[in-house]
């Protein structure tokens, strides 16, 4: 069967609640120029069913769409609209099993904690459900993300508020200053093309962790571990000072995209907070259910009704300093749920705020931020030094900072790539090649988390030429975030400098560690001028969050393009999570306050790359007009405002329509130009209909027929409420 002339990802939360309403639109404008566009479900509740077939009626059953993108983007023709998608931690996981058998589908339950052989295979396959398993089947090619021209005008225009900093602050970075990953990583360049395999040996004998990796030529291995001994004597020394400090306290991770170790942190940070309570009653918590690494919001669920524990934690939390709050009105917590406070999120929200966060109280104080592993908590540390200093960013006269990621090929999966391991007992873990050559090797203790990943040559060089490509197309200072001191920087390094000076550009580039590159990159923007931040892979998660929420106030509306190694194009519609909160608003008040600005901007790059690869002009009109409409939305204020009465998600979608159909009117095809005059001049005319018919059920409840997995009929009842708009665009 023949693939669809674009994909449009069919995901989770906000994202696709929008697409309900967006969908339609894209289909029927691209129609005019004979292009097809489909959808692949990539959801949690669309990989959850995929992943059980054998559990489903005939007619529950579902192709395992992820397998079939995941081929598709080794392929020229590959042209991807990738929305976000929900990097599932246990808890929501657990959820969305617990919504789907309510819908009838006779799935196992998650095992906590499996015991039979059939418990543990279960186990496995939703564990290859967790995390951020999408992105890596995706991504065969390097991020290429940076402000789009026409959202980067308008915030200069309209500059964001920004909290005021002081240099009185005491908001500071905590981070490990021995034991943990940045400091135990070792790292190697392989000469030849090898199997590999994990060992554990101890007193009792060897355990194989993990066998049949596999490596070309020229891949760069990492190991490294983390101690938990040194984890949990950081985080008392920490949890004492931010109490003397008379400040909140935060703990920042990604155990979203980190599935394996950042859980484990997180639990060993509800732990340590509530220690008096795990010595005193550790074995009936443990009786209970209790998983700290699922969040202080379980271990209280389970406690509830047992008065002694009850009272011991509250008298532990009054003794603790107040917590950074996710919700203060509902007293969730910075502990309350693993994926609640996501690092490159939290952190640039918090830069921006002046270094406030919210507390207990509800009002905003200075924080303390728990950043463990000192691998990029220097970034942080550094942002906060120089805003204290200097004051915060202008978003009126700052420049901007893109970014090019090396991430293809599952390069640099860091805590959420298959070879880490929470140490069961004392010993050495080894990681041997066929020849039997122990790469790495490091002596762990119960309780530590070891890790491995690898980055190759191909997307490494690849990485490169990208970062070549864009210096000379834009002449920005451009910067690798390389540190020369780290064991994995220099293996990268010795990748990067004879590939610069055989292009004969070694002139053109800076190299420089996270902490250096950053204050650079800062004086950079802060001056007006523009810089290219060549990052690896985590990295690029964390700057294309924190650059742009400090110059356009989010970084939902960032151009992100994937330049697939084969030729295809991979376009993400901005770095911007998948919004519970706005889903919870659709249910409650039927207002969706998500921006699909980073859809338009994909979309419009689409078009562009289709008009290239399959020699279509009416795509590249198509695309010009999607910019105009993007142009329009933003000079117009026509995005959504965030509350009930105002215009929302769907009233955007209409403006985009209108604007996008009067671009086709006076272009320059015309076809194009006399199918879309009628349509243009039909949304203008029918314009007070059309808002009165989607803003009437404003203030109501909405029923989309579920959260994971809604029902198409009820979504698109909710998403689709104004039939004069249907009637026009059909």
């Amino acid at each position: 069967m023949t693939n669809p002339d674009i994909i449009y990802t069919k995901v989770d939360e906000a994202p696709e609640l929008a697409s309900a309403s967006l969908l339609p639109i894209i289909q029927r404008f691209a129609s005019a120029a004979g292009i097809t566009v489909g959808t692949k479900d990539i959801s949690l509740a669309g990989r959850i069913l995929a992943t059980f077939p054998e559990h489903l009626n005939e007619d529950q059953r579902i192709p395992d769409d992820l397998a079939a993108l995941g081929e598709l983007v080794k392929t020229p023709e590959a042209n991807v609209i990738k929305l976000p998608n929900i990097s599932a931690s246990v808890p929501q996981l657990v959820a969305a099993i617990e919504e789907l058998q309510a819908k009838g589908y006779a799935l196992p339950n998650y095992p906590e904690d499996p015991q039979t052989d059939d418990e543990k295979a279960i186990r496995a396959k939703y564990d290859g459900i967790k995390g951020s398993a999408v992105n890596p089947v995706l991504r065969e090619g390097n991020s290429d993300r940076r402000a789009a021209a026409a959202v980067k005008s308008y915030a200069q225009n309209n500059p964001h508020r920004m909290g005021e900093w002081t240099a009185d602050s005491k908001t500071r970075v905590a981070s490990m200053s021995g034991g943990d990953f940045r400091s135990n990583e070792v790292s190697a360049t392989l000469k030849h093309a090898t199997g590999a395999k994990i060992v554990l040996e101890t007193e009792n004998g060897t355990t194989v962790l993990k066998d049949g990796l596999s490596y070309p030529a020229g891949t760069v291995v990492d190991a490294t571990y983390m101690s938990a001994a040194a984890l949990d004597t950081f985080l008392a020394e920490e949890i004492e000072k931010t109490k003397a400090e008379g400040v909140l306290f935060s703990l920042h991770m990604k155990a979203t995209m980190m599935k394996v170790s950042d859980p484990i942190i997180f639990g060993h940070a509800v732990k340590t907070f509530l220690a008096p309570v795990f010595e005193q009653f550790g074995d009936e918590m443990a009786a209970l259910g209790v998983n700290p690494n699922s969040g202080l919001g379980d271990l209280l669920e389970r406690v509830n009704g047992n008065s002694e524990i009850m009272s011991a934690i509250d008298a532990t939390m009054a003794d603790r300093p107040p917590m950074y709050m996710v919700d203060s009105d509902r007293g969730i917590t910075n502990l309350h749920v693993p994926s609640d406070v996501i690092i490159d999120a939290s952190m640039p929200a918090l830069i921006r705020a002046g270094g406030k966060g919210w507390g207990p109280d509800g009002k905003e104080a200075d924080a303390v931020c728990v950043i463990p592993d000192n691998s990029y908590a220097p970034v942080y540390d550094e942002s906060i030094a120089f805003f204290k200093a200097n004051g915060a960013l202008n978003p009126a006269t700052a420049g901007t900072v893109q970014n090019l990621g090396l991430m293809a090929q599952k390069a640099e999966e860091y805590g959420s790539h298959p070879t880490t391991f929470e140490i069961a007992e004392a010993g050495t873990v080894k990681m041997i090649l066929d020849d039997g050559t122990v790469l790495h090797q490091h002596d762990v203790q119960p309780g530590d988390i070891w890790r491995s990943a690898s980055a190759r040559k191909a997307p490494i060089e690849d990485w490169v030429q990208l970062a070549i490509s864009r210096q000379k197309a834009t002449g920005y200072r451009s910067i690798f975030w390389l540190d020369e001191t780290r064991a994995h920087d220099a293996q990268l390094i010795q990748y990067v400098r004879p590939i610069l000076q055989a292009a004969g550009v070694a002139d053109k580039f800076e190299i420089m560690a996270p902490r250096e590159a950053t204050r650079a990159s800062l004086e950079t923007i802060t001056k007006g001028e523009n810089t290219i931040a060549i990052t690896g892979n985590v990295l690029r998660d964390y700057l294309t969050d924190l650059f742009p929420i400090l110059e356009l106030a989010t970084s939902a509306k960032m151009l992100s393009i994937v330049k697939l190694m084969q030729g295809g194009g991979l376009f993400e519609t901005g770095a911007g999570g998948s919004a519970p909160k706005h889903v919870q608003q659709l249910h409650g008040e039927n207002h969706l306050r998500w921006d699909s600005l980073g859809e338009f901007c994909a979309l419009g790059e689409s078009f562009k790359f289709l008009a290239d690869a399959k020699g279509n002009a009416k795509a590249q009109v198509l695309g010009d007009a999607v910019e105009k409409a993007t142009q329009g939305i933003l000079d117009d204020n026509r995005s959504p405002g965030r509350k009930v009465g105002q215009p929302d998600n769907r009233d955007s979608h209409y403006w985009f329509a209108r604007f996008w159909a009067e671009a086709l009117a006076g272009g320059p095809d015309a076809d194009l130009a006399a199918e879309f005059a009628p349509v243009a001049r039909s949304l203008a005319e029918n314009e007070e209909t059309i808002i009165a018919e989607l803003d009437a059920g404003a203030g109501s409840p909405a029923d989309t027929g579920g959260y994971f997995k809604n029902e198409g009929a009820k979504l698109t009842n909710v998403m689709r409420p104004s039939p004069t708009l249907n009637g026009i665009i059909g």
